[in-house]
């Protein structure tokens, strides 16, 4: 399997400073700051970007979890919201919260929150994201 990469730099102090992030394919470059993590500023930031990989990663596993199960889904529809927030010592991502529509033509209500709940656990980003409290939200469109 291949490695993935990406990159980021930063230059100056932590409230004035500013960095851009790469991801190795080059299919995305942006800036990011103090103000567009912490606040509201303009760029991205670390937590944003990880929030598209598991809404990625969990919208594939669902589809083969739903495919293993002998369902074909015409779309799935996943956000992620990563909950950044100050704890004891400093800041920690202390949620994620999994939100899905999908429609799948052919699956019952129970068959597909079990699909959904097995797609999270097992999404390669889940399990990396483990020692972080992840949540579900599906829904059958």
């Amino acid at each position: 399997m291949p490695v993935r990469a990406s990159s980021a730099q930063w230059k100056g102090d932590l409230k004035r400073g500013q960095g851009t992030m790469q991801l190795g394919s080059g299919a995305y470059e942006g800036s990011y700051s103090f103000l567009s993590r912490f606040e509201t500023g303009q760029g991205t930031n670390p937590e944003e970007l990880i929030a598209a990989a598991h809404a990625g990663c969990f919208s594939m596993a669902f589809s083969l979890f739903l495919g293993n199960a002998g369902f074909t889904p015409t779309h799935i529809d996943t956000t992620a919201k990563v909950h950044l927030d100050q704890v004891e010592g400093g800041f920690a991502i202390t949620r994620i919260e999994l939100i899905t529509a999908a429609e799948v033509p052919g699956i019952d209500e129970v068959a597909f929150q079990e699909v959904a709940k097995a797609a999270k656990e097992g999404c390669p980003v889940s399990k990396a994201l483990a020692g972080t409290e992840i949540t579900l939200q599906a829904k059958l469109a």
